[in-house]
């Protein structure tokens, strides 16, 4: 696999050929750094298994030499069931070839049906216990998500509750594809697992582990910029993750201007991130990543730097690694 793996690398040479050439036509370079997607599932219908079927259309040697020929040097993996992660996770020497870090996350769905009801199903809080008392091969899960609230009202369902307190308890980072409204009902859930946490929580505090609320799309229904605004000052635990998020960019892929401007008033709070939910985004990832560096490409040098790489890399204290 790990010649296969090569191969492919050296023919997927011709993106950043291709950046080259196309450098002088755009309105400035692309971001030509590092980058972490904060967003990506492997999930089964990949075919993200241990033993792979004959006609996988996914297989992990050529989603590996995808995150490589972009660029992508970091990876937080959440996926439908957890075995797509654990498979990422596993995957030590292909992995390390590929130059990738495997951040896994504890997925609250064994499959669909668990979208639209596991903040109230117990067995689901159950899972989550029994994952992070399992951990991975590359390490213990160091976050929970993503999960769905397609009602707002639901953020205070019993689950919902008890998944946002363990994560404050322990130190974990949320990902959530929520809107506004539901931002500020699982934050207010926070509040007694920090409190129960003590000197646990401050523990995992100095080790890396601060709890924080990734906002997957920082709102896929186009909430304004102003509220997203009020919500990041309001909550310096808030993060947003910028795929799918409509009117982010305008003329040319680069940034509308009040993204533009919001993004560089807090450069620590952005992320970016593939949303590889169906196959379809797999096949799409090198447009995808391209369409992050020409717009990163247009914002001053460090803000770029922050949100491609090093806001992924501090929260999951990876700064040592730093390409």
């Amino acid at each position: 696999m790990r010649t296969l793996l090569a191969r492919r690398v050296r023919a997927g040479l011709w993106w950043v050929a291709a950046l080259a050439v196309a450098a002088p036509a755009m309105a400035q370079t692309p971001y030509a750094g590092p980058l972490f997607d904060a967003h990506l599932h492997y999930n089964e219908e990949a075919c993200a298994r241990d033993t792979p079927e004959a006609g996988c259309p996914l297989p992990l040697a050529d989603v590996l030499v995808r995150m490589q020929r972009n660029g992508v040097r970091a990876i937080l993996a959440n996926s439908r069931p957890n075995e797509g992660t654990r498979v990422l996770a596993a995957a030590h020497e292909q992995t390390r070839a590929a130059g990738v870090t495997v951040v896994p996350f504890v997925r609250l769905y064994r499959d669909r049906t668990d979208y639209g009801n596991w903040f109230r199903d117990e067995s689901i809080h159950q899972l989550v216990l029994t994952e992070l008392a399992r951990g991975t091969s590359a390490g213990p899960y160091r976050g929970l998500g993503e999960f769905h609230l397609y009602d707002s009202a639901h953020a205070n369902g019993p689950v919902a509750q008890q998944i946002m307190a363990l994560a404050a308890e322990k130190g974990l980072v949320v990902l959530a594809h929520v809107d506004d409204t539901a931002i500020d009902l699982l934050m207010a859930h926070t509040r007694s697992g920090a409190e129960r946490a003590g000197a646990a929580a401050r523990e995992a505090a100095e080790h890396g582990g601060q709890f924080h609320l990734l906002w997957a799309h920082t709102g896929l229904t186009g909430t304004p910029v102003s509220r997203v605004e009020e919500l990041l000052v309001r909550y310096p635990q808030l993060l947003g993750e910028l795929s799918y998020r409509p009117g982010l960019t305008c003329d040319n892929g680069q940034l509308c201007p009040e993204w533009r401007a919001l993004l560089t008033r807090y450069p620590d709070r952005f992320l970016i991130g593939s949303d590889t939910w169906v196959n379809q985004r797999w096949l799409d990832y090198d447009d995808i990543m391209q369409g992050y560096r020409a717009w990163l490409g247009g914002l001053p040098t460090g803000v770029a730097r922050r949100i491609a790489w090093d806001n992924g890399a501090r929260l999951f204290g990876l700064s040592s690694h730093r390409p």
